[in-house]
């Protein structure tokens, strides 16, 4: 066991820290497709440099390491006890060493338990089986795209397509529903899992499972294969794009599968994943607990060049420089579009933060200064100081709630987030002189780089993503998607993008 423990720390390691081929491959395509001199180049670009930081600084990809869900495939005869709690110990293991941010937390009390442990975390499914070998894979599904999960009960109604009834036809309504509804937010371009039929709970689980599947394999029922190649160039179409910028590539991958069920339910379950797709597995010997081989990695390795014509955004954009504190005057200047590289002080605030605000007073002056949302991964040196190493934005839709009336109060001038956030905020920004600027998401090596000291923190009792981090900053680079003019590219985007679904509200299966 103690073998065995050392495998899944080099396993979640890896996970954490190193894309697997067939998703490096998927994300060259997209970036192939592009159209160069864009907002959505630009954000390719981006992620392609954080998948090559990420493999130098062997540190998280992303800084939401999420929800460890391991399936374990056994011999007969396994101690699966023991199983679980080597990878028990290697999670914490992990978790101290920086390569998982400390991820649990208690329902009812917020407290965070430091060390990705907690009742029902890691999540950890066994099978047996008659192979002679331990077959171990492990995916990290961050909180963003884990959001952007859903599931439909048909027949149903659906924004743009009308009627999805009980048929194939229905399922490929639902499939491309789900897709248009996660917009940016889920950090686009992504992959899905689809389940077909089961209840509730199986139909989501069947959904996960699709997303073990490599991205290249193909799918043995010839329906559910034909399904999925017609979805891959449906939302395409969508024009949703890398972070919800637009642009050609919407969706990376598509994976269905299907289950028999009861007759009056029809489930139609759909697992999103952000194109950080942290999904690994390892063959492992039952006798010593080493690895024998690893799992997605079958190819050549990726290259990725360098290609200065989607590294530099000329078509659309002009560049913007600030530093905090912001006036009003230099925020109404600021439009949808533009690029504004920061240096200087920002502050991070999640929603334990932006709770606190609403009814008490920030231990900092706001005033003129920047909110990111932003959960880092933390780490304290030799000398006791605090060290970045993974800084990525956070999903900013779920401090709706709050952002508009926090910014008034406290006299913020901008917030850092992705995905974009709703009409409340929006109109906050044009009433106050705000700005919402969308970095890009899951870059955290990419934005990690660009912290140049940590100043100080408040709250850490909330946890270390739920603390007040005060960051400085250099030529950290997001775009402007909501504007002191009431102009917002999340809506825009939307809005054309559900144009476009509607033009596949026509049956296209029997």
């Amino acid at each position: 066991m103690e073998k065995f423990q050392e495998s899944m720390y080099k396993l979640i390691v890896e996970t954490s820290t190193k894309l697997p081929k067939d998703v490096r491959r998927a994300i060259a395509r997209a970036r192939m497709k592009e159209n160069a001199g864009t907002r959505a180049a630009m954000s390719l670009a981006t992620i392609v440099k954080n998948i090559q930081m990420a493999d130098e600084n062997i540190s998280p990809i992303c800084q939401d390491t999420g929800l460890p869900t391991f399936k374990i495939k056994v011999p007969v005869g396994v101690n699966q006890i023991e199983m679980k709690k080597a990878i028990n110990q290697a999670i914490a293991q992990a978790t101290k060493d920086g390569k998982l941010r400390p991820n649990s937390v208690d329902s009812l009390t917020g407290e965070n338990s430091g060390d990705n442990l907690g009742i029902g975390i890691p999540v950890i499914k066994f099978e047996q089986w008659e192979k002679d070998y331990i077959d171990v894979r492990l995916i990290l599904k961050g909180g963003g795209c884990e959001n952007k999960n859903i599931q439909y009960s048909l027949p149903c109604e659906l924004e743009g397509l009308g009627r999805a009834g009980r048929d194939l036809d229905g399922i490929r309504k639902c499939i491309l529903h789900a897709v248009y509804q996660a917009q940016g937010q889920g950090c686009s371009a992504g992959f899905i899992g689809v389940g077909i039929g089961g209840d509730r709970s199986s139909g989501y689980d069947l959904a996960k499972e699709q997303l073990f599947r490599p991205v290249d394999d193909v799918n043995p029922n010839e329906q559910l294969r034909q399904l999925e190649e017609y979805i891959m160039e449906a939302a395409n179409k969508l024009g949703i794009g890398t972070m919800g910028f637009g642009g050609e590539t919407t969706l990376l991958g598509c994976k269905i599968g299907v289950m028999h069920r009861i007759p009056a339910s029809f489930f139609v379950s759909v697992a999103y994943n952000c194109w950080a797709f942290r999904r690994l597995g390892v063959i492992i010997d039952p006798a010593t607990g080493e690895i024998q081989e690893w799992l997605y990695q079958d190819g050549d390795d990726v290259d990725f060049g360098h290609d200065e014509q989607h590294e530099t955004n000329t078509k659309e954009v002009r560049e913007v420089v600030l530093e905090a504190p912001i006036t009003e005057e230099q925020i109404r200047q600021l439009k949808v579009g533009d690029v504004v590289r920061i240096n200087g002080m920002i502050y991070t605030g999640r929603d334990a933060i932006h709770k606190y605000l609403m009814d008490h007073d920030s231990p900092v002056d706001l005033n003129g200064q920047i909110i990111y949302h932003c959960g880092p991964v933390m780490l304290k040196d030799g000398n006791g100081n605090w060290q970045v190493k993974a800084a990525g934005p956070t999903t900013s839709i779920r401090e709706e709630p709050y952002q508009g009336e926090i910014m008034k109060k406290f006299g913020i001038r901008a917030v850092i987030g992705k995905g974009g956030m709703g009409a409340k905020t929006l109109a906050a920004l044009k009433e106050h002189g705000g700005v919402y600027l969308n970095a890009i998401g899951g870059a955290a090596q990419y934005y990690a780089d660009c912290i140049k000291s940590v100043e100080g923190v408040d709250f850490l009792e909330f946890g270390i993503p739920e603390a007040m981090w005060h960051l400085r900053v250099e030529n950290f680079t997001a775009v402007v998607t909501m504007d002191s003019h009431g102009n917002s590219l999340h809506e825009d985007v939307e809005k054309s993008s559900l144009e476009k679904l509607a033009q596949f509200k026509d049956p296209v299966f029997k």
